[in-house]
């Protein structure tokens, strides 16, 4: 029969440090979440432009791109972290309140966008629409967030 000796070393506390973290999970999620936004709102504006349904009349490199640019690869990303961020902190019932305050805080947004010349939508266009549109889009978000949240666990 063998008897081993612990070594005095071994009484130390051994860190146990996990190679992916739920913080940087968290962030990895953040990233994804907002890529998956800004692709998503990048082919909404594509199609949506190529029916003629709307168009920027200012936007950069206009020449090469019939949408904006600025907006789908800054704009939606930092909106999308921001509202990832308040989402996470509320509860069932705040998060429905503050997507539907949030779908009409963009048809604002929108319309204020037009008078500036910034946005121009058909005649037969209907703010309704982008309320129900951004408010879909935010729920597809959010079950991605939470989906991506899901597998990185």
């Amino acid at each position: 029969m063998n008897i081993v000796k612990r070594s005095k070393k071994w009484n130390l506390r051994l860190s146990r440090k996990k190679p992916f973290s739920v913080k940087s999970k968290t962030i990895a999620a953040y990233i994804l979440t907002a890529l998956f936004a800004s692709w998503i709102g990048t082919y909404l504006d594509l199609y949506f432009v190529g029916n003629e349904w709307y168009s920027f009349p200012l936007r950069p490199y206009s020449a090469i791109f019939t949408i904006n640019i600025v907006f789908t690869l800054i704009g939606l990303p930092i909106f999308t972290f921001c509202f990832l961020y308040f989402m996470e902190k509320l509860n069932i019932w705040k998060k429905g309140a503050f997507i539907i305050m949030a779908s009409l805080a963009m048809s604002f947004v929108e319309k204020q966008s037009e008078a500036f010349g910034w946005f121009v939508h058909h005649n037969q266009w209907k703010h309704s629409y982008s309320f129900f549109g951004y408010g879909l889009f935010m729920i597809i978000v959010w079950k991605f967030f939470r989906w991506m949240n899901s597998i990185m666990s």
